[in-house]
């Protein structure tokens, strides 16, 4: 975790808290990610709920494929917010760590993309693969 915190990264952040304060849907839409390519494209998406767990699709992974999809493949960091739940006290949009799969999946599209998380109640940026220790390789 030896990465300043820049201007552009906490415009990202703000990106993936704007698309969630927008598309946020009890039961649908609730995690949102942004995603800034090396060239300083920002893409965001939100996650898909589905009855089937398995069948839901994370934001990592809507983001990626939209940036893919518009022809952008050089990444360079990354961030997912979570939107509180509607009974929840705390109102705030919060950053959250990707999980397991997402990080497989920010590492196999962006080997040395960055990551946006939480540590010790402060932004953080660090390189994926640190967030991924051991991983096997392709």
């Amino acid at each position: 975790m030896d990465y300043e915190i820049s201007i552009e990264d906490e415009t990202l952040v703000a990106a993936a808290q704007e698309i969630i304060r927008k598309r946020y849907e009890w039961e649908r839409h609730h995690v949102s990610a942004a995603l800034r390519t090396k060239t300083g494209e920002i893409f965001t998406a939100v996650h898909l709920e589905a009855s089937l767990p398995r069948v839901t699709v994370c934001a990592e992974a809507m983001v990626i494929g939209k940036a893919i999809s518009e022809g952008y493949k050089d990444f360079d960091t990354i961030v997912a917010v979570r939107h509180p739940d509607p009974d929840s006290e705390d109102r705030e949009i919060k950053i959250v760590s990707p999980c397991g799969m997402c990080r497989e999946l920010i590492a196999d599209y962006g080997r040395d993309c960055k990551v946006i998380i939480m540590q010790e109640d402060k932004l953080a940026k660090t390189d994926i693969l640190e967030l991924l220790p051991m991983r096997y390789s392709r």
